[in-house]
């Protein structure tokens, strides 16, 4: 069935009582020569059910879930779910079918698109779940019929930028909650460390864990194309079956290496270095296709094609997702291949490299710029070109980064049922959700576990503290944030309305953040701007995926940016009460100091002989746990002017 627009079905969830979670209705149907009312899955989906009925689900009346899956047999890209649920009483219904035994009814209704519009679809869907319920007879599937078509005509021509793209995505609520701590989750994701978010129910969950996504420039629009690639569950037997079929010369495709430049692929002495990082690349260099990836892919193959020297050059198709290799081929290109078509394709499809050449040349400088990112006006006009490296639709400074690829994931929402993914040798990394505490509870198949609810993020390994402590210019960018989202908080008529200190404002604020970041390491002896962002992060980002690839390609339009932190500047008073009040905020000793303060205040108010003890007791407590705490904020103080 062709597709008619970005919605590909529209599916009923329930929950049944012997059987559990699964499909009632789907439209189209979700696999070709069945019924609407077929419970089979396409293979790659069969964790939809669970992924649109989340668990714990039952403990709220209604709620709504994002999730990602994979693409199927001859897609390329991720499919995006989003699901309304509610419940209802059994004696509710005007229609209850033999089936019903329990005393509520739950079900999800579920749009899955070739778009990311979440919060777009969520506004639809709600409307349309609530009607559904309303009619208190699920056979009634007209109204489901009549979604599918009215969305496909309204999103068909529906362009990827813009505000809508972001709706219901809001940072500045993100910047309220989390405070400094925003910034320590755009890094852990920058370094592509494996993250899981948690919280219940299962809307704050998502909403946050996207929101923080948003905060990367062009990352929901075009940047999570590749981030489900992911196979469900095999049994042992089929692994088994997998590994004993040896390789064979068809499983490969033939790529002329004049696709490349004319140039030889391989990898230097420094290349290596950087990926022996993963212990996977050296492994699954060669790794075959299997028979039904062939069928699947059959029609991109190509008769090899032989270069200047005849020999030919065999690669696998560098756009395959590829949960098998967690670093593809096209990762250990050399950068060098690509300089010569990239600098002709940059003076081709960016003639504002040259303005920016023009600038260098005249000595201009940026560096009076104000602070203050302004808003410019979206004329529709961004210039996007297909990576060759990264696959992604990349605009002039190669943003989105290339991070959920090549087998990090991000899966807004995790079922139960997908816990193996956590510690599968073909995940690179994940960005995930879970409201089940188990996935909280194994704490070794995580790098931080960022609890909502408590705006707490837990890093486990004490190296990795260390390269995420935030530098003073990344305290006074975070204190600028917050300051900026607090101001007017409290005017009802005000609130989120205005430019700073919006929704908008903070996004600005990142990207301006990232693109100092990209043209500081571009620039010659560095390291003394490169380590206004934190060396020891730098050092480790460096060795991330995302930043070889898009390090292997040219990003002329950077030029015009301003290659230093945005909060650069001489240590200052105001700058060590900053430090001293994130150091309260963040540290167990802090924390204990501030619980002792508490104590105080609270017995400062009680009268007679009681209270001098307890004044007395709380002070030096008080007293203790300062003197600790001080003598070792005074010598990360002294480490940090060093």
């Amino acid at each position: 069935m062709e597709k008619r627009g970005p919605v590909l079905h529209i599916v009923v969830v329930g929950f049944h009582h012997k059987k559990g979670c699964q499909v009632e209705f789907s439209y189209p149907p979700l696999k070709p020569g069945e019924g609407h009312d077929s419970h089979s899955l396409p293979e790659e989906w069969k964790y939809l059910p669970f992924l649109a009925l989340p668990d714990g689900a039952h403990n709220y009346q209604e709620d709504t879930v994002f999730f990602h899956l994979p693409p199927r047999c001859g897609d390329r890209t991720t499919v995006y779910g989003v699901s309304c649920y509610r419940q209802i009483e059994a004696k509710a219904l005007k229609v209850r079918q033999a089936d019903i035994t329990r005393e509520t009814v739950q079900k999800s209704v579920c749009v899955l698109s070739q778009l990311p519009l979440y919060g777009l679809l969520q506004a639809k869907l709600q409307l349309i779940t609530h009607a559904y319920f309303e009619e208190k007879d699920f056979s009634q599937i007209s109204i489901l019929k009549e979604l599918y078509d009215h969305m496909n005509s309204s999103l068909g021509n529906t362009s990827l930028e813009g505000s809508q793209v972001y709706l219901g995505l809001s940072p500045r609520d993100l910047v309220l909650h989390f405070r400094h701590k925003v910034l320590i989750l755009f890094k852990l994701i920058l370094l592509e460390k494996k993250v899981l978010f948690y919280i219940s129910p299962v809307n704050r969950l998502v909403g946050a864990l996207m929101t923080v996504l948003s905060l990367f420039p062009g990352m929901i629009e075009h940047g999570l194309s590749d981030c489900s690639q992911y196979r469900p569950r095999k049994s042992i037997s089929e692994d088994a079956g997998l590994q004993e079929n040896p390789p064979q010369l068809d499983d490969y495709v033939s790529v002329s290496a004049a696709d490349a430049s004319s140039a030889t692929l391989g990898m230097g002495k420094g290349d290596r270095k950087m990926a022996g990082d993963n212990s996977l690349e050296g492994q699954k260099a060669n790794v075959p296709f299997s028979q039904a990836e062939k069928a699947c892919n059959g029609a991109q193959s190509s008769n090899g094609a032989q270069s200047s020297n005849g020999a030919v050059q065999r690669l696998k198709v560098p756009s395959r997702a590829s949960p098998a290799s967690s670093e593809s081929d096209w990762e250990t290109l050399d950068p060098s291949i690509l300089e010569e078509a990239n600098v002709k394709e940059g003076e081709r499809e960016n003639p504002a490299s040259e303005q920016a050449g023009n600038l260098r040349s005249k000595g201009v400088s940026s560096e009076g710029l104000p602070i203050t990112v302004q808003p410019q006006a979206n004329t529709g006009h961004t210039v996007l070109v297909q990576g060759l490296v990264s696959g992604l639709e990349e605009d002039q400074y190669g943003m989105p980064l290339a991070i959920f690829t090549k087998g990090y994931l991000c899966l807004p929402y995790m079922a139960l049922q997908q816990h193996h993914l956590l510690s599968d040798v073909t995940v690179r990394g994940f960005v995930a959700g879970a409201t089940n505490i188990l996935f909280r509870q194994q704490k070794h198949l995580s790098d931080a576990i960022v609890e909502i609810e408590d705006a707490h993020v837990q890093i486990h390994d004490p190296e990795l503290r260390k390269i995420l402590n935030p530098t003073t210019a990344d305290l006074r960018f975070s204190d600028y944030l917050v300051k900026h989202v607090t101001e007017n908080r409290d005017d009802v008529f005000l609130d989120g309305t205005g430019w700073e200190g919006g929704d908008e404002w903070i996004r600005a604020q990142f990207s301006a953040y990232l693109h100092a970041l990209l043209a500081a390491v571009l620039q010659p002896d560095n390291e003394k701007i490169l380590s206004d962002f934190g060396t020891g992060f730098v050092t480790a980002w460096k060795n991330t995926h995302n930043y070889r690839v898009w390090n292997s390609n040219k990003h002329p339009a950077l030029a015009e940016v301003n290659s230093s932190h945005p909060f650069q500047g001489q240590y200052s008073v105001s700058d060590v009460k900053l430090r001293l009040s994130h150091s309260v905020q963040n540290s167990e000793r802090g924390k204990k100091i501030g619980n002792v303060m508490v104590s105080t205040s609270r017995n400062v108010v009680q009268t007679g002989k009681a209270v001098g003890q307890s004044v007395g007791g709380a002070f030096t407590s008080a007293k203790s746990a300062m003197s600790s705490w001080f003598s070792t904020f005074t010598h990360s103080t002294q480490s940090l002017g060093d």
